[in-house]
């Protein structure tokens, strides 16, 4: 039997609390087509257990967005991201979602199951910050500032996901009213710097290289693609969406992109 037919399944706590129709429905799919070792973890430990002992296994996480960025940080932090295909089966609330879809990731269970069973691995950038944080999707400085935090649900984990999705917004539109003083880097050339005030500043990684947008005033756009792009604010720093999670403040941050550093199953 293939590794791409031995499963290692990382069910997320949240996603069973969301919607645990739709984490039976694929469970039962990838059980019927594969040879599948089921873990329940209920806590980053338990998460990164279930990583560590995945062997030769294609390793397939049911849960929402913030669940495959944990999957990749922790193999990234590891640095076994190398080790073989992750596969998503993306459940929660469709807010949580945004990354699986951009991503081209099925979001109906079945079909979602059905491709990390039948899919083939695609190479993906990431970028990955001077915290050594990692960026699966696009961020964009600055962030809207966070809200309160919703009521916690009773778990610890589940406690903190509240928390951390509570911060989470769209991004605010790019408006002639809107300034803010930002330095921009990309491969140390200077895009533009505090003096003259911006919009807000979007990255995102792709062909192995940041995709750099500087947003002025008044519409007009500076672009440019570098492996590596600096951002830095004022005295009292900036906040940056990144993969829907609104961080900071910080005074200055440095993305670097690392060039089909992960794979994702896709479908074929």
């Amino acid at each position: 039997m293939s590794a791409a037919h031995q499963l290692v399944v990382l069910i997320d706590p949240v996603a069973r609390r969301i919607d645990g129709e739709s984490v039976r429905i694929a469970k039962d799919v990838l059980c019927a087509g594969a040879q599948a070792k089921i873990c329940w973890p209920e806590g980053p430990q338990e998460f990164a257990k279930a990583l560590a002992r995945r062997g030769g296994r294609r390793t397939v996480v049911v849960g929402d967005d913030q669940a495959l960025l944990r999957a990749v940080t922790t193999l990234y932090r590891e640095r076994e991201l190398d080790r073989g295909a992750l596969a998503l089966v993306p459940v929660g609330s469709a807010d949580s979602l945004e990354l699986a879809r951009t991503l081209g990731v099925p979001l109906g269970a079945v079909a979602a199951a059905r491709a990390a069973l039948e899919g083939t691995g695609r190479r993906l950038d990431l970028l990955v910050d001077d915290s050594d944080q990692v960026v699966l999707g696009a961020l964009r400085v600055p962030a809207p500032h966070p809200v309160r935090a919703r009521p916690a649900p009773p778990t610890v984990w589940g406690a903190a996901r509240s928390a951390l999705r509570s911060l989470v917004r769209a991004p605010a539109p790019v408006s002639a009213a809107v300034a803010h003083r930002l330095r921009v880097e990309a491969d140390g050339v200077l895009l533009s710097d505090l003096d003259r005030p911006v919009a807000g500043v979007s990255v995102a990684s792709a062909d192995g290289l940041a995709q750099v947008v500087v947003h002025g005033r008044t519409g007009e756009r500076a672009r440019a693609a570098a492996r590596a792009v600096t951002i830095s604010g004022p005295v009292g720093g900036f906040r940056y969406r990144a993969d829907q999670i609104v961080a900071g403040p910080v005074r200055t941050r440095t993305w670097t992109v690392r060039a089909g550093a992960w794979e994702l199953v896709l479908p074929t």
